[in-house]
């Protein structure tokens, strides 16, 4: 398999194998849609880590798969590309991607789904596109836009050029830079902790943030309103409260 989803410690891992560079050919994008549902239902999966290896986090799309297709043929998978790369975006947990070597393309367009990203120092991440003739076309546009705003995607895209990991943390496109060899740790690591709290208010505190991203702010406020009366519903909360009354803040158990 392309993609394969392991489970440890509530943390699902989502990992690329598609040796030498992971390239992100049909099968894989509809693999990584698969995998990426069924940890939404998965109630043993609680977050998730989106990682390549220990050389390559994905290099891009599989270009002579794509060199053969034609107007018509790509007419007809473009939904399809986007959504086996928006199945990880709605994923409703903590999703962290751990990215070491190129993210580039495709690569970085799956990155940009997660809701943080740790890389390796050694990490390269652009949109090269342009540089075939293309755009993004798997939400690269649009996402890298929303996160580090519109003149640095416009500038990462209109010249297909590389950023370092230091320059990716600086500009907002990656979270945290790390040696290398504690990238897929580090991820975990961030994973596991989010995993032992409270999966309704997360997933609420997510779907809250990407919503009302994508609306006015009065909308914004209306879906953050709906979602935290919400949550007085939930065990969760009265475990949340009983604790803090009880003994202090930070020490509820919510498995």
């Amino acid at each position: 398999m392309t993609v394969s989803l392991e489970v440890a410690e509530g943390v699902g891992t989502l990992r690329l194998d598609r040796p030498p560079m992971n390239a992100l050919d049909i099968a894989t994008q509809d693999r990584l849609k698969e995998l990426a549902e069924e940890a939404t239902r998965r109630e043993d999966v609680r977050a998730v880590v989106v990682y390549g290896g220990e050389k390559v986090f994905a290099a891009g799309a599989d270009i002579k798969e794509m060199q053969e297709m034609d107007h018509t043929a790509m007419v007809l998978r473009a939904r399809a590309l986007q959504d086996s790369f928006t199945a990880v975006a709605r994923i409703p947990k903590p999703v962290v991607a751990a990215v070491t070597g190129y993210a580039l393309g495709g690569g970085c367009e799956l990155a940009l789904c997660a809701d943080f990203r740790i890389a390796a120092e050694n990490a390269k991440l652009g949109q090269p596109e342009i540089l075939l003739g293309l755009i993004p076309g798997a939400g690269g546009t649009q996402r890298l836009a929303r996160l580090v705003s519109p003149s640095k995607a416009k500038d990462l895209i209109f010249t297909g050029r590389m950023v370092k990991a230091e320059e990716a943390r600086e500009i907002g496109l990656v979270d945290r830079v790390v040696p290398a060899d504690e990238v897929y740790t580090q991820a975990h690591a961030w994973a596991a902790r989010l995993a032992q709290g409270p999966a309704l208010a997360l997933r609420a505190a997510k779907e809250s943030i990407d919503t009302g991203l994508e609306t006015d702010l009065d909308t914004g406020l209306a879906i953050e309103r709906n979602w935290f009366a919400g949550l007085f519903a939930t065990e969760d909360r009265e475990r949340g409260m009983r604790s803090f009354v009880a003994e202090g803040p930070g020490k509820a158990k919510f498995l």
